[in-house]
Parts: structure tokens; C-alpha cells; sequence
């Protein structure tokens, strides 16, 4: 019989499973996890069963939702069982389980349908995350059960970063699984997002997946104990508390014209499409249509029709059309709600040439860049940075990105992919461009905000007036969706004759790589992947002096005292009263290792921001 996947287990079922183990058990978990693997085979009524030998068998029988979301749905044949080895290594092989989820068609909308199941919203490109539903509403400060809730959340956080990646085992994970689950259960969704994000990146981490990155992974720790240390104060606002249920308000009477669709692809399974919208006064909209089904549901999610106020129109003609909503309901995102009093009537779209989609490529490119990542900086969970247009020059191909210069003056920018999967369309699009040096295009994209001057398009278009720019069928409606649509040779202008290819010129400083940031960056990522110990390692002796110098000389004094002060927390090696060796608390290292690592964001976001200049 072939192998069977493990379904998907609720968090809090995990981590009663692993608390009930004695110490000696728990050593041996992670082990027996691994011993897991592939041993997954198909059972009677829905279920499936591990084998441990000859005597023993884990049976996991998920509810409706598809998951085991309760813990007498994992029952175990041993002796021990329910509190045995075989029963909790199997739950933790498992893949995790989202919270109860909003629809992603319309999340919260008072006047919306009764939600469908386990489904996560999803606005933009998406990692493994979730918006858990709790009924609890934003509120203006914490409550003491949620200060409570946060401390135990900021413990288990700081704990799991002094192990890093190299010691975060099963064990570790469903500490911060239980926090989690005690803070959903106070109505901190946000904050058990996070803590989820964590999880599931050391869960990515420890296994090697190929896709995962330990920036990621450093970024989900920051934003996991930078939120539980505010909401754990005291002092934390309704953005730290957040709310479960997206907020929407009143929108009246809105007229929305198409910019672009973009496919959406999430780690965990779900696939589908979000279409950008654009209002009269340049806001931006969204309207999403997500579900589970990957990467073949983001291809066929394209043309799918739009569940917006009975319009009749699908996601490709609403990127180039429009629509007129009334009653219209919107969340703090741009999110459009689709409630029961919502009525949508298609109208005409506008050419990326007319006002006013036109205007919001003619804004200054630094301008946008600088909102759009402070938007994104300020957002919660990986809401990614706001869309920017502009119109550039293509010089070439360069490794795994295009070169091109912002017309009038402007920066040289890299392009690259926005969505890597071969099934998705967009690296063949922009290999196409690339072979088209000297054509001049309009962007629609996003600014990395990770690199130096470097956009990730969804969309392009012909420059007006331009002469060496795409000629797109008029049925495209003046613009390509990179995700969707396919570039050919008659798209571009004909070469001149007897004009040879132009090749792309250097592609300047990049004051991101060159600044010595990157040794506070290595020292934080030291830090998740080999924990406490690998940062004290890494910065002992002449390495720590390394460390400090760079930084000073560029005048990063802030980012030198910040480095140093972990540094030194890291290779704190306290005492007991008869001389011997404790563990130190990770609260003091925690706090020592978010400080530099926002500060290095901060930073960082500053020159990303100055490479567009």
C-alpha cells in the first residue's frame, strides 16, 4: 500500500499530547517523529494508521473539517496510551492545523454569508499563515488576561529563539503551541498567528525544505516577540490585540477600475487569485477569490467569476474593467467586503494611459517606494508592500534579474520574478522581456523590501508616446498580467535594422550589500539557526572586536552597541551560589536579540529605500 499524507492537527491537541510525556519520553521525540515518516497508511472510515511494530497502532480519525481537532481522535493501542511516546511522535509529524478561519471571499463582512471552513484570507503572496477567528473585537488596550496570555507567550518565544533551529525540536514547538493556543484563547489571534508562523518555520527549517529561507524565519521571531512584548506591557494598542474578524466600514457608493490580477500560492495548500482595484482618489482595492486547491487552482482561479454583489464578470475582465458598488464595505486594507447588501454593476475600464490609472504611474518613484514600505512595515502578519507603478527602460538580462533604468532620470532597478513556481507565468515573461533590450515598459509591482532597488512586476504595459514600447492586443485592454497572460515575439517592437543587442551596464553600488549590516544580519540568523550558544560562539574573541569596528567606521554606532550588547548577553554564563555553571534566562538574551533585529530592520528598510534615489 502506497503512503498515506498525516491529516492536519489542531495545535492545542499537539501540545496536550507532548505535555503529558514524562522527561524521558521527551528526549526521545524527535526521533520517533522522524520514525514517522512515510509509515502513514490509509484506514477504515477516513482514517489512518501508523505502525510501531508488531504490537502497537496509532489511529487518527479527522473530524468534518479534516483535521484532529480533538484529542480523542488520536488513540494509541499501547499500554501507556494516551500518554505515550508513539501517540504524540505521530500528532507532531502531522502537519499543524489552521485556527478556525474566516472565507477568504469576504472574512468578517457583517452583512457577509455564513463563512466556509478552514479557509485563511489572503490579500497577497502568502507564507504558511493564518487570521485565527476568536469572537473577540479590536479593542483599545489589552485586557490582564491578555497581559498574562502575552508573558507566557514572550517566555515561550524567548525560549525557542535561545534553542534556534538546531534545538527546537517537537518539544520546543509545543511550548509555543500551548502559549499560542492560551493567547487565541484570551483573543490575541494575532499574536497566535505569529506564534504559528514560528512554528511552522522551524518545523520548515529543521526538515530542509528547499523553499525555506532562514530570513523568513528570523522575520516571524522579530514580529512574534516584538508583538508579545508590547501586548505583555501593558501599553499595546488595538493593532497589537488585533482582531480576528477583519473590520469592515461603510463604504457608500465606490467606483473601482481594474489595475491587474495576481495568483496566489500558499505554502499550506491553497491557491486562488486577487484582482487590484484602483478608486477615483488612487486608493488601492483588492478582491480576493482563495481556496484550497495550490498551484492549479491559482491558474483556473483566473478566469473564475468575481462573488461581488451579483456582477456578472469574472477576475479577468474586472482587471480590465470596472465596477460601480453600492453599499459597499471595506476593511482597513482595501479589502472588498461581499455582503448581502452589496450591489455591484460592471462598468468600462480605463487604459493605463487615462486618468485616473495614469496618475498613479506619474507619482515620484522614491515617493511611492518610501509609503509603500512604511505601509508594509507597519502592517501585521506578511502583508507585503503596497503596489507602485512606474515607467522604465529594460537594458538586459543580468543572472537571475533584468536591468532597467526609470525613465526621466531615474534609478537603475532590478526585475525580478514576483512568482517563482514553473506552472505560473511569470519567470517566462520576464525571460521574454529580457530579450528585448531597449524596449520601454510601465510597471505595475511591488518593491522588494529586501534588496536594493529591486521590483517584483505583476503587470506591464506600453509607455505612451513610446515608440520602442509593447504592442498588446486590444482585447488586453493596454497591460499584460505577468501571472496570467504570455508575452510573444509580435508583443515587442521589431529591432532596427542593423542594430546589434544591447548588453546591460554595471549594475551599480548596492548600498544594502555593502553596508556592513550584513554582520549584525549573519549574527541575528546565527542566532535562529543554532540558538544562544551559536551567537556566543560567533562572536567570541577577535570576532566580537570584528564585529563592533566595521559598523563604527560607517557610522552605525546605534547597530555596533545593539550587536555587542547581544553579543555579550549570549556568552553570559551565570553561577549558582557554589560556583557552578546555570542556565541563564532567555528573557534578558530575547530582549537583547529583538532589539538589534529591529533595529537592523529599520535600517535596512532606510537604505532600501535610499537605493531608489
Amino acid at each position: 500500500m502506497s503512503p498515506e499524507p498525516l491529516p492536519p492537527v489542531a495545535p492545542e491537541v499537539l501540545a496536550e499530547a507532548v505535555g503529558q510525556l514524562t522527561a524521558r519520553l521527551r528526549k526521545k521525540l524527535d526521533a520517533a517523529v522522524a520514525e514517522c515518516a512515510g509509515k502513514a497508511l490509509a484506514g477504515s472510515g477516513g482514517s489512518v494508521e501508523v505502525r510501531f511494530g508488531e504490537d502497537t497502532l496509532v489511529i487518527l480519525r479527522p473530524g468534518p473539517s479534516g483535521a484532529v481537532t480533538e484529542p480523542g481522535q488520536a488513540v494509541c493501542s499501547c499500554l501507556l496510551a494516551p500518554r505515550c511516546l508513539h501517540r504524540a511522535a505521530v500528532l507532531g509529524a502531522a502537519p499543524l492545523a489552521d485556527a478556525d478561519t474566516v472565507p477568504p471571499a469576504d472574512p468578517a463582512d457583517p452583512a457577509a454569508p455564513e463563512p466556509s471552513e478552514g479557509t485563511p484570507p489572503v490579500t497577497a503572496p502568502v507564507t504558511a499563515s493564518s487570521v485565527p477567528v476568536t469572537t473577540e473585537e479590536a479593542r483599545p488596550s489589552p485586557t490582564p488576561a491578555q497581559v498574562d496570555a502575552a508573558a507566557g507567550l514572550w517566555l515561550a518565544a524567548a525560549e525557542a529563539l535561545a534553542a534556534g533551529v538546531t534545538a527546537g525540536g517537537t518539544v520546543v514547538q509545543a511550548e509555543l503551541l500551548r502559549a499560542a493556543h492560551s493567547a487565541r484563547l484570551a483573543g490575541l489571534p494575532r499574536a497566535e498567528a505569529a506564534a504559528l508562523r514560528v512554528v511552522r518555520g522551524l518545523r520548515t527549517a529543521r526538515e530542509r525544505h528547499r523553499g525555506q529561507r532562514l530570513s523568513d524565519l528570523t522575520a516571524a521571531f522579530r514580529t512574534l516577540l516584538a508583538g508579545a512584548a508590547a501586548l505583555a506591557s501593558g501599553a499595546a494598542g488595538a493593532e497589537e490585540v488585533g482582531s480576528a474578524r477583519r473590520a469592515y466600514a461603510e463604504g457608500g457608493s465606490l467606483r473601482v477600475l481594474g489595475l491587474c490580477r495576481e495568483p496566489v500560492l500558499s505554502a499550506t495548500g491553497y491557491g486562488g487569485v486577487t484582482t487590484h482595484l484602483l478608486g477615483p482618489d488612487g486608493s488601492l482595492y483588492t478582491l480576493s477569490d482563495v481556496r484550497p486547491g495550490g498551484v492549479s487552482r491559482a491558474k483556473g482561479a483566473g478566469t473564475a467569476s468575481v462573488a461581488l454583489g451579483g456582477a456578472v464578470l469574472d477576475h479577468a475582465g474586472l482587471a480590465r474593467g470596472g465596477l460601480l458598488i453600492a453599499g459597499a464595505t471595506v476593511s482597513a486594507d482595501g479589502r472588498l467586503g461581499a455582503g448581502r447588501g452589496v450591489r455591484a454593476t460592471p462598468v468600462r475600464g480605463a487604459d493605463w494611459s487615462q486618468e485616473p490609472v495614469a496618475a498613479f504611474f506619474a507619482r515620484p518613484v522614491r515617493e511611492a517606494v518610501a509609503s509603500s514600505l512604511d505601509a508594509a512595515a507597519a502592517a501585521p502578519g506578511d502583508a507585503g508592500p503596497a503596489l507602485l507603478g512606474c515607467d522604465v527602460e529594460v537594458l538586459g538580462a543580468a543572472d537571475d534579474h533584468l536591468l532597467a533604468r526609470v525613465l526621466d532620470g531615474g534609478p537603475l532597478v532590478r526585475l525580478r520574478v514576483a512568482h517563482p513556481h514553473p506552472e505560473l507565468a511569470h519567470a517566462e515573461n520576464l525571460r521574454r522581456i529580457g530579450g528585448f533590450p531597449g524596449v520601454v515598459l510601465r510597471v505595475l509591482g511591488r518593491p522588494d523590501p529586501d534588496r536594493a532597488a529591486t521590483l517584483r512586476p505583476l503587470a506591464v504595459g506600453p509607455v505612451p508616446g513610446a515608440s520602442s514600447s509593447l504592442r498588446l492586443p486590444e482585447e488586453w485592454r493596454g497591460h499584460a498580467d505577468l501571472g496570467y497572460d504570455r508575452l510573444q515575439g509580435d508583443h515587442f517592437p521589431r529591432p532596427e535594422a542593423g542594430a546589434a543587442p544591447g548588453t546591460p551596464g554595471p549594475a551599480g553600488a548596492d548600498p544594502l550589500a555593502d553596508a556592513p549590516l550584513w554582520r549584525v544580519r549573519r549574527l541575528l540568523e546565527t542566532g535562529v539557526a543554532g540558538g544562544r550558544r551559536a551567537v556566543a560562539e560567533a562572536a567570541r574573541g577577535a570576532d566580537r572586536t570584528a564585529l563592533g569596528v566595521p559598523l563604527r567606521r560607517a557610522g552605525l554606532a546605534g547597530a555596533a552597541e545593539l550587536a555587542e550588547g547581544l553579543a555579550a548577553e549570549a556568552d553570559r554564563r551565570p553561577r549558582d551560589s557554589f560556583g557552578r555553571l546555570v542556565d541563564a534566562s532567555p528573557d534578558a538574551y530575547a530582549r537583547a536579540w529583538l532589539a538589534s533585529a529591529v533595529h537592523l530592520d529599520a535600517a535596512e528598510r532606510a537604505l532600501v529605500t535610499a537605493s531608489w534615489s
